[in-house]
């Protein structure tokens, strides 16, 4: 067994071996600049959103948009929950629910675990190495193979040609960096980097909201679609019914019931169709909270139409300004990137640090002497065949892209702000003209209905009247459904979805009746 050089200490004092506590001492070791990736934007958490898109011209519809949620990526997944659904279902459970267990708030969460780790990794460069080690070491030695040969050269004695040393070293080691200015700003790009993740991380708690809260309103509106069809179903029913009876004493035509069971059957169709549609959405819903793929539970509350507060445009600008935290998330990762070209541009600069060791070494424990030794260290780059220009011109791609990215999320953001508030404000005067159209509807039927019994009117009158009043009930279920999710939607272009969603929505007190 080759014995370190460290174990051939004999009553030293003081011993300056750069070499060997160069190789003992992390902290003295060359460092360089990170190597961040070029877009600082999060991946793995997936999107979530809620437009208006307008009808088609050629349609009996009084209502002029659409809305839609549109969740896509993680956010639209779970993992497997550890609390039961017991009973109907709740706003706020459901997004209490989404925040616990959405794929895309657990996914952000390790990414955020992740850039700590890489935090805590570039400060460790700053901070003392303390190590000890203990080292038993026994060597034999040809003093002949290494060219000596004493001969007889004192009569009477004789020099052995092989020799033997054995001992035991005792050792603790520290080591500390005293100016790195790489590393110092190494770590400060990391804390910037992992600020950035916990900023993500709020960011992703708004698309949660938003897809959750949005899956659920359209749960509502689809819940809401299928018992005004159920009630179509029963009219169109006895419409029949009414009109099969008068066929049978003569006073109607047998096209006259034909229209009617028409009108009958497209109903039921209906019926299954928004049935079907419901199921799905059902599912949606509980696959983003992290329960089993099933419809076997009820809405607990029914978020009703409630205008939304004025509030002007530049007021909502402001407060996305100063409240969205992927803005603030792509502020700390320009930071970043700024601060791993100033690493990379320090590589110029030369580094310091010490060394030390302290220990006892001898023959045996109990014949050991104490040693130690001190080294300091300044290390002066001279030339390094392009390494860190290389590493400069990287770090100053990545401070383009990144201030590129937040110019980019600023304009982004102002066009949602923008659009979610024309949204809500369609959707507002929606509501008033689909709920007068209702109720207008539903007048021509009775009325429509009378003549018809009275026979003073066609049932092609009745039908038609029937069709308008299906159409009318969807048109507000819509556009309430609209109202509500623009609500949403502009709380999360402001930022705000997590933390006011009930108050935007209005919902029941928790634990109270909706």
């Amino acid at each position: 067994m080759v014995r370190p050089i460290t174990g051939h200490y004999t009553r030293v004092t003081w011993l300056a071996l750069p070499a060997v506590l160069f190789l003992a001492a992390p902290a003295l070791a060359q460092s360089g600049a990170l190597a961040l990736p070029l877009s600082g934007r999060t991946a793995g958490v997936g999107s979530a959103g809620a437009t208006q898109t307008a009808l088609p011209g050629a349609t009996s519809s009084v209502n002029t948009v659409s809305p839609t949620v549109l969740v896509q990526g993680p956010v639209s997944g779970s993992r497997t929950g550890t609390r039961a659904l017991s009973g109907p279902l709740g706003f706020r459970d459901a997004v209490q629910r989404g925040l616990d267990y959405n794929l895309g708030s657990v996914s952000v969460a390790q990414l955020v675990q992740q850039a700590r780790s890489q935090r805590t990794i570039a400060r460790s460069a700053l901070l003392p190495t303390l190590s000890g080690d203990l080292s038993v070491a026994l060597q034999q030695l040809n003093l002949a193979a290494q060219g000596f040969d004493f001969g007889d050269a004192i009569e009477g004695f004789t020099i052995p040609r092989v020799v033997t040393f054995h001992n035991v070293d005792i050792r603790a080691r520290v080591s500390q960096t005293l100016f790195d200015r790489t590393s110092l700003n190494n770590y400060r790009s990391t804390r910037e980097s992992a600020r950035a993740m916990e900023l993500s991380a709020a960011d992703a708690r708004d698309l949660v909201v938003l897809a959750v809260g949005g899956t659920y309103l359209q749960v509502q509106a689809a819940r809401a679609r299928l018992d005004a069809t159920a009630t179509q179903v029963d009219t169109a029913e006895a419409l029949l019914k009414q009109t099969r009876e008068r066929q049978a004493v003569g006073l109607l035509a047998k096209v006259d019931v034909d229209r009617a069971e028409i009108q009958a059957l497209t109903q039921r169709q209906r019926l299954t169709a928004l049935r079907s549609d419901l199921v799905k959405l059902k599912i949606n819903l509980v696959r983003m909270i992290g329960l089993g793929a099933s419809d076997q539970y009820e809405l607990a509350d029914v978020v009703p139409f409630v205008p939304a507060p004025e509030l002007a445009l530049d007021e909502a600008m402001r407060r996305a300004a100063e409240g969205r935290a992927d803005l603030k998330a792509a502020d700390a990762q320009l930071r970043a990137a700024e601060l791993a070209l100033a690493a990379a541009r320090a590589e110029h600069l030369p580094t310091v640090g010490v060394s030390a060791d302290y220990g006892t070494i001898g023959s045996s424990p109990s014949t050991s002497e104490r040693t130690y030794g001190v080294v300091g260290r300044v290390r002066v780059p001279i030339w390094d065949g392009g390494r860190t220009t290389g590493r400069i011109a990287q770090a100053e791609t990545v401070v383009a892209q990144r201030r590129a990215e937040r110019d980019d999320l600023a304009g982004q953001i102002e066009a949602e702000v923008r659009k979610a508030a024309l949204d809500l404000e369609a959707a507002t005067n929606q509501v008033e003209l689909t709920r007068r159209n209702a109720d207008v509807t539903r007048e021509v039927l009775d009325l429509t209905r009378q003549r018809f019994e009275a026979g003073v009117g066609e049932n092609v009158e009745v039908v038609q009247a029937q069709e308008a009043v299906a159409t009318a009930a969807y048109d507000y279920i819509n556009s309430v459904f609209a109202h509500n999710l623009g609500k949403l939607n502009l709380a999360r272009a402001m930022g705000q979805a997590a933390d006011r969603y009930a108050e935007v929505l209005t919902l029941p007190a928790a634990g109270g009746n909706p």
